[in-house]
């Protein structure tokens, strides 16, 4: 009997620590930021780097009274290498949240690593069409767009501007498919030709062939999607073979902030006048977008690109959640039911969130201009989209 009473009375102490123990709140919100910093696409993500830093330094580096800690990770262009840095963040430096991902087959490898997980994700610009529909999460916010809604935006650009026959080129990905899937949704005259030419480790970056055959097509405009250094090497070739006054150049995420300067550098004035469609612009007349673009200039001396705008945003979406439940990290419900509200100060103005997670905002055309010092630019002409929802929210269940 003394025996069993030292057993149970053993038991008891080691049990006891587990049941009564208090929980220790975390400290501090770690956040994961997944984008690349190196290889040819790290300008985009070394904007997106930038733009956190300051969105950081905008909110003194405090969500719900917790300092912030934020990991920068390098997806290196790759889906797999994407992947394991996510699956770093998640398993090995247990974040709460996992922001970035500029490409979409890199969203697309990494999703399942965050949201199996239980942690949140927040894209801050891949907007493949799945993830949009079918493969909808709780989870799972945006602070951009769906793939297809900035080309359907130049779509309606196009019939508004009268054109009646487009060529197309993008590169043949995830995104490169959505982006010409997009402007063939809205756009009413007809595609007389398109290519969809090589991406990823050997993307295809000589497009004369494809130039030269978009020229002969006699199709009154040319729609294009290179981002990265596709863009500026497109521009380029686009100019020498004397299109600006024979296939006036149409585009979405291919020129910016990032090559416009490389471009004015160059002396590429083919791109001057090219239109182009977006959510946002430096020149959007609101306070929080105001304070981000002389912020963003003051500190790094350039224009912010839409990449950096997001990146932005996505820091305080994140803020918005953790400042709601007062840094209870641990009340997932709440923070997503804060952040469904998108009630924070976007660099876009005002918008909601769709069923799908999927911001519904405005569209705009957009011109490249210089601006009163001589800075090529952009400047917003008109909104072409109001209140746009994507397509594929009628696909998600939640």
């Amino acid at each position: 009997m003394k025996k069993l009473l030292s057993n149970a009375l053993i038991s008891a102490a080691i049990l006891t620590p587990a049941i009564f123990s208090p929980v220790i709140a975390a400290d501090e919100v770690k956040i994961g930021f997944v984008t690349t910093l190196t290889t040819g696409g790290a300008s985009i993500g070394q904007d997106q780097e930038k733009a956190v830093n300051l969105a950081l330094k905008h909110i003194d580096n405090t969500m719900g009274g917790k300092q912030v800690k934020l990991i920068m990770a390098d997806d290196g262009f790759k889906p797999e290498v994407g992947k394991q840095a996510t699956d770093k963040l998640v398993k090995q430096d247990d974040v709460d949240f996992v922001a970035g991902y500029i490409w979409s087959h890199v969203l697309l490898a990494s999703r399942k690593s965050v949201l199996d997980a239980g942690k949140f994700l927040i894209t801050a610009n891949a907007g493949p069409s799945p993830v949009a529909g079918k493969l909808c999460h709780e989870n799972f916010f945006s602070t951009s767009w769906q793939n297809d809604q900035t080309p359907m935006a130049m779509g309606e650009t196009l019939n508004q501007k009268g054109v009646k026959s487009l060529y197309v080129m993008a590169p043949n990905y995830a995104a490169g498919k959505d982006m010409v899937a997009g402007v063939e949704r809205t756009f009413k005259g007809k595609i007389i030709g398109k290519d969809m030419t090589k991406w990823g480790k050997d993307a295809q970056l000589d497009f004369s062939a494809e130039l030269a055959k978009a020229k002969a097509s006699g199709a009154e405009g040319i729609f294009v999607f290179y981002p990265g250094k596709a863009g500026p090497a497109f521009i380029k070739q686009y100019q020498q073979a004397g299109l600006r006054d024979v296939l006036p150049l149409y585009t979405v995420f291919t020129v910016d902030s990032l090559s416009l300067p490389k471009l004015q550098a160059g002396g590429m004035e083919g791109v001057l006048g090219s239109v182009s469609t977006q959510h946002w612009g430096p020149d959007l007349d609101n306070p929080a977008n105001k304070k981000f673009v002389d912020d963003f200039r003051k500190d790094y001396g350039s224009y912010p690109s839409f990449y950096a705008a997001q990146a932005y945003d996505s820091i305080l979406l994140i803020k918005s959640a953790v400042d709601a439940v007062n840094g209870d990290l641990t009340d997932k419900d709440g923070m997503r039911a804060a952040m469904e509200q998108a009630s924070f100060d976007s660099v876009r103005g005002e918008f909601t969130y769709g069923n799908n997670h999927m911001p519904i905002q405005d569209f705009y055309s957009r011109t490249v201009v210089a601006d009163a010092d001589g800075n090529w630019t952009t400047h917003i002409d008109k909104v072409v989209l109001d209140d746009h929802q994507d397509v594929y929210a009628a696909d998600c269940k939640l």
